[in-house]
């Protein structure tokens, strides 16, 4: 089938290392344009995409999918303008920063007969599909708790960036879309969450750290309780995951390597292509410990678990296989939904000082 006509909007960060990339190396869609308000590095790294200089510009063209890379408190103005454009779109996280916004969003793509993507993306990280097949292999039998933390060393805000200043800005609204969406995809709905939302920082505007405490039932009255947290000051970073359960744990240290890659200037293969994108060293694996004979609990076995390759190819493939109606989607409007639902209610949880509620009405 013929590929898909695709912008992108932005070219700080989202755009030029997760986006243009992989929509570029994707078949079902062409990198048609690239809206960059100056300066030309867009075309100087992708040459065969248009230069667009407006927003305005790019919905008047004949693109079909829009996707959307540029800060927070733009994604429902422009999501919204592009939608009743009747243009598909990809928005990068949070797909908006409250949830009415969200479910406006969600109801207009259904009345415009157009997809609404929430850019989710790592979903497709190596050491989250390597999680879930642990889990679902039973390998550390039934679930009791998972941390899952996204730690960095930032002392002090960069001057001048949005993300430190802006309404939607933080960590809460920046890493938490992604912490939570894991979540929620591994576990469903949670009955109850405490928040722990702050700045620790001796300088900022935004809150630069969490930890969300979420409950999740498992039947039998059983819960797997799942702790979610980014800082700031982790000089020394926790594990990215820490998974325990009845028949043993799951280490996993460091960050998914995709977005340093391109940071460091190579670019994901086209899809197809034999090369793989993107194994991650064997000193970077994850360690499984078990007790083979339970009764002997003491005896434990340490395996290094070979990380599957991530691939944000598999976003974007699975927008333009959609789009053309050969599959569903994986990531909807409704999961974005979701994820703000969990960030409201993380700032009420802050506010009250309380364990909140999650009502399952809506969805």
């Amino acid at each position: 089938m013929r590929p898909i006509r695709t912008g992108v909007v932005g070219y700080g960060l989202a755009g030029r290392v997760f986006h243009a990339p992989f929509v570029n190396a994707v078949e079902g869609l062409e990198l048609s344009a690239i809206v960059q308000r100056t300066g030309d590095t867009a075309k100087q790294a992708f040459p065969k995409a248009a230069q667009v200089r407006s927003f305005d510009d790019l919905l008047a063209s004949d693109v079909e999918l829009v996707v959307i890379g540029t800060p927070n408190p733009s994604h429902y103005p422009m999501s919204k303008q592009a939608l009743l454009a009747g243009k598909h779109v990809v928005c990068d996280k949070p797909m908006t920063v409250t949830v009415a916004e969200a479910e406006e969003l969600e109801q207009l793509a259904k009345e415009k007969g157009v997809f609404l993507f929430p850019f989710h993306n790592r979903r497709w990280d190596g050491d989250f599909q390597t999680l879930q097949k642990i889990i679902a292999e039973g390998k550390v039998g039934r679930i009791v708790t998972l941390d899952s933390r996204f730690d960095r060393y930032r002392p002090e805000p960069k001057p001048g960036a949005w993300r430190e200043e802006e309404e939607g800005g933080g960590q809460l609204y920046d890493i938490g879309p992604h912490l939570i969406d894991q979540a929620l995809t591994l576990f469903g709905h949670p009955d109850t969450l405490t928040a722990s939302v702050r700045q620790d920082r001796n300088m900022g505007k935004v809150p630069d750290a969490f930890d969300l405490s979420l409950t999740f039932p498992t039947g039998r009255d059983r819960t797997i309780l799942v702790q979610l947290g980014t800082s700031t000051l982790a000089a020394d970073p926790s594990p990215r995951y820490k998974l325990h359960g009845t028949g043993g744990s799951w280490t996993k240290h460091g960050l998914d390597p995709q977005e340093p890659t391109i940071l460091g200037g190579k670019l994901p293969p086209p899809q197809g292509s034999p090369e793989v994108w993107l194994a991650e060293p064997e000193d970077r694996w994850g360690t499984l410990t078990t007790a083979p004979d339970q009764r002997q609990p003491n005896d434990l076995v340490k395996t290094q678990v070979p990380t599957i390759a991530g691939d944000y190819r598999g976003f974007y493939e699975n927008v333009a296989a959609t789009i053309q109606g050969t599959a569903d989607p994986e990531v909807t409007a409704r999961c974005a939904i979701r994820v703000m639902r969990i960030i409201e209610l993380a700032l009420e949880s802050q506010r009250t000082g309380s364990t909140v509620t999650v009502d399952r009405t809506g969805w």
